[in-house]
């Protein structure tokens, strides 16, 4: 039984171990099925991280070439669309591609540009000198750059800049030659119009201020050195341009300004230069002369030409002007005071009425320099209250009575003794001192007429001249406002006068300032009336009250036919616009039998009386008697 146990247990302990042993087994297989699991698996991911690698590196080489072809694209587009030429050459310059800019530059197509050599093309003559230096720069430089005259296809030639970089290749051969070309055309016009702004003048030109400088300083070195014998200037000044303008207006002004310059360059072929200094204002420099007769021949036949009519849109008008002349080296030392002597002459032909010419002398210097004392004096006598009035009575036809007269300043100076007033009133217009002297004479007019009133005198009207500078104040309604409640003068006592000629300065002002005095009740009036641009249209628009005839026209009153047609006609014209119309200069009998003939309505001169002071005005209207 025992033997059956340990039988037994033999058995068992060799089952047992069998069982051990092929669990074993089992265990190996399934760890070498395990680790050839993990080869296999590690050999997978190995795989698929090449693969994942692969499709990266595909990705990024995808993207690349993306971005170069994107690159090349754009490359594509900035060539054709830039506005300067491109060509790409070969070593031997022949054309492999060139973009449309420069087809347009040089007037070929592109096809028939492509293959073809540089100097094949029709090139200018600049281009062919230009060719080795070209070449050799870069074969030395790689690059060139400069301007050249090249050829269109035309035949054309145009300025063009031109820049050129060699391209080499890993062997630092030259692989491809690259040509950047501009077309300079517009620019050089662009320049060419400066140049040309800068030195002649816009409207008409002519040379203007700065190239007129130049050339005198040229002009004068030619006399010192001796070149040039002498040199002689003429300063022309358009007379009363401004009338003109504010009248026209500034574009048909600016026409005349045009023909102006016109006949100017017609008349004057043998002048060195001809310059508008300013707006009115030319100038015209000989270099050398032959005498001061041929230049009086030259300015008359000048001035006479510069008087004929213009006709600028349907306007027929006559432009006169001053001409001041002065010379060097046999009146001036020097180009600055060649300048001012013709300048100095321009104006005293001004002050002689316009329409005329004037060489330089040193007596006219003279006259300059006592003009100046003058204007001093004046300014002075205006300060302390030494002017005085003096009235010139009016006859009124229909009551032979003197119903008004006019204020008219006087200077009394200590040395000078009674100073003509057509050599200080037109001194005043010129520096301004008539706006003293005007708002003097109005404020001691309106005192003496409402004293004259308060001494028991019959009411009159009494007349004030008004200047230019005072209506450009612009406050002349307010002033007249404030003199009458000063002196207590009633506004119908009062009558301002304005020339014709000044009516026209700025119209539609002066017709609003007009209506507001005409509403303040003060009595208005043309003065000179004829003697300016004369037009009647214009009557009807101002708010005026009397229309004065000059004295040009009385003066020849029963013995001129043609001053007889005139006076009849203003007379007729002013009566028909219910206008009263006065006739200054009446000096004779003739006249006033003429003028009362007519149904003149006031008369003036010395035939009634001169210009007398107050107290004088005074007796004559406390006699009372009527003058006929």
């Amino acid at each position: 039984m025992n033997q059956s146990f340990t039988s037994l247990g033999i058995y068992s302990g060799l089952g047992f171990g069998l069982f051990l042993a092929l669990l074993g087994a089992f265990v190996w297989r399934i760890d070498l099925i395990n680790q050839r699991r993990k080869v296999r698996n590690k050999k997978f991911k190995s795989v698929f991280e090449e693969l994942q690698d692969a499709n990266f590196r595909s990705e990024q080489l995808n993207a690349e070439l993306a971005r170069e072809v994107e690159q090349r694209r754009l490359a594509s587009t900035v060539f054709e669309a830039a506005s300067e030429g491109i060509v790409i050459l070969d070593p031997t310059y022949k054309m492999l591609t060139v973009n449309q800019a420069f087809s347009r530059i040089s007037g070929y197509a592109v096809a028939e540009l492509v293959g073809r050599r540089v100097d094949e093309l029709a090139c200018s003559r600049d281009a062919r000198r230009h060719f080795p230096i070209i070449q050799a720069s870069l074969a030395e430089h790689d690059s060139w750059l400069g301007e050249l005259v090249e050829t269109r296809k035309n035949g054309e030639l145009y300025p063009q800049w031109l820049q050129l970089k060699v391209v080499r290749d890993d062997a630092a051969q030259v692989s491809h030659i690259v040509a950047f070309i501009t077309d300079l055309s517009a620019r050089r016009i662009v320049e060419a119009r400066v140049r040309h702004l800068t030195h002649f003048d816009e409207l008409t030109g002519l040379a203007n201020r700065l190239l007129f400088k130049e050339r005198l300083e040229e002009a004068n070195q030619r006399v010192r050195q001796g070149t040039s014998r002498n040199l002689a200037l003429l300063h022309i000044d358009l007379d009363r341009f401004k009338l003109l303008n504010d009248s026209l207006g500034p574009e048909l002004a600016d026409q005349v300004l045009q023909k102006i310059a016109e006949r100017l360059t017609k008349a004057l072929p043998e002048a060195d230069t001809i310059s508008r200094l300013s707006s009115d204002e030319f100038a015209v420099l000989f270099d050398a002369y032959g005498s001061l007769t041929s230049l009086a021949r030259v300015a008359t036949r000048l001035m006479g030409k510069l008087s004929r009519p213009i006709v600028v849109d349907g306007h027929e008008l006559v432009v006169s002007a001053s001409m001041g002349i002065s010379l060097l080296p046999d009146g001036a030392r020097d180009i600055a005071q060649l300048v001012s002597q013709a300048n100095k002459a321009m104006q005293q032909a001004k002050h002689m009425g316009g329409g005329t010419f004037q060489f330089f002398s040193h007596s006219l210097q003279h006259s300059t320099l006592e003009r100046l004392q003058l204007e001093n004096q004046l300014r002075k006598a205006i300060g302390e209250r030494k002017l005085s009035v003096f009235y010139q009575p009016k006859l009124c036809l229909k009551n032979g009575r003197l119903d008004s007269a006019e204020a008219l300043v006087r200077w009394d100076h200590p040395e000078l003794g009674s100073v003509s007033p057509s050599d200080f009133i037109a001194l005043a217009e010129e520096t301004g001192l008539i706006v003293l002297i005007g708002e003097f004479v109005l404020r001691e007019a309106c005192r003496q007429a409402a004293q004259w009133q308060q001494a028991g005198l019959a009411p009159i009207r009494v007349s004030v001249n008004l200047s230019g500078h005072q209506l450009r104040q612009g406050n002349l309604v307010s002033l007249v406002r404030q003199v009458l409640e000063d002196t207590g003068l009633a506004p119908h006592c009062l009558e301002l006068e304005i020339t014709e000629s000044q009516l026209l300065e700025n119209v539609d002002y002066v017709i609003a300032t007009f209506q507001q005095l005409h509403e303040l009740g003060v009595k208005l009036a043309i003065d000179d009336f004829g003697t300016g641009y004369s037009s009647l249209s214009y009557l009807k628009r101002f708010a005026v009250d009397y229309v004065k005839i000059d004295q040009t026209f009385i003066r020849g009153v029963g013995t001129c036919v043609e001053d007889d047609a005139i006076t009849k006609a203003i007379i007729a014209m002013a009566h028909s616009l219910e206008l009263k119309v006065v006739a200054e200069g009446v000096e004779n009998e003739v006249q006033l039998a003429f003028l009362k003939e007519h149904q003149c309505d006031e008369v003036q001169g010395y035939l009634i009386s001169s210009p007398t002071n107050a107290q004088a005005m005074a007796d004559l209207l406390r006699a009372g008697v009527a003058i006929w």
